[in-house]
């Protein structure tokens, strides 16, 4: 097992790099105003606008890098940086939020997959760490409580994985949005396409991690049964 605890703390130190790196490019391309200038709300309204979407509304949250689109509220949620900011950071983050309202107006079958099985997620990423403490710890005596601890890992590391496609393809949409709008060309596209394709690393490390998890805990439970 000493290879997977090489790979968790691999993954754990690529996670931090990959974190750090898209604060350091969304700060960066903060600095830089749009020639458009246009607010990262008013860059969201232009956009759904196009795509004929009106029953979305757009408020501002808290917290820096918090924006999220939330499909059960139609709501596209930006933090202040990105909600007041004239940016590149601020137009890209705003875009990428509505082009995963685009996905729910078009119904994206990845969208809709994700959407469908949050509640399950929720469950099982709520029981999961307790689920693991106790069957690390009573492996001996109840052996099938790891099976139900792998098929909650399991459940969180599908939805990890399924995001990926979502995230992706929202990022897409709102890149193609910005440069046929004209919202941001050349340099500003580049910019925004790079900060972009950090915060997408992040997920793509954090499907990683759930399932070099998952397979540790399916050899071991693999490992126990031939004892």
């Amino acid at each position: 097992m000493m290879f997977y605890y090489v790979l968790t703390i691999g993954l754990s130190l690529i996670g931090m790099f990959i974190s750090g790196k898209l604060k350091s490019k969304f700060a960066h391309y903060a600095q830089f105003g749009l020639r458009a200038n246009l607010s990262g709300a008013e860059v969201a309204e232009r956009m759904l606008r196009h795509y004929g979407i009106n029953d979305v509304k757009i408020t501002m949250g808290q917290g820096f890098l918090s924006d999220h689109y939330n499909p059960m509220t139609k709501t596209v949620n930006l933090s202040p940086d990105v909600y007041q900011g004239r940016s590149i950071s601020a137009a890209a983050v705003a875009a990428h939020e509505c082009g995963h309202a685009v996905q729910h107006a078009n119904a994206y079958t990845w969208l809709k997959l994700r959407s469908a099985i949050v509640p399950v997620v929720n469950v099982a990423a709520m029981a999961q760490q307790w689920l693991l403490l106790l069957a690390l710890g009573l492996a001996g005596s109840f052996p099938n409580l790891l099976l139900i601890t792998i098929i909650a890992f399991a459940v969180t590391a599908a939805f990890a994985f399924i995001t990926l496609p979502v995230e992706f393809d929202a990022s897409r949409r709102a890149l193609v949005w910005l440069e046929e709008s004209g919202t941001a060309r050349g340099e500003e596209h580049e910019g925004a396409k790079d900060a972009l394709k950090w915060a997408a690393m992040t997920y793509v490390s954090a499907a990683l991690s759930s399932l070099v998890m998952l397979v540790y805990l399916v050899l071991r439970y693999m490992g126990s049964n031939r004892q």
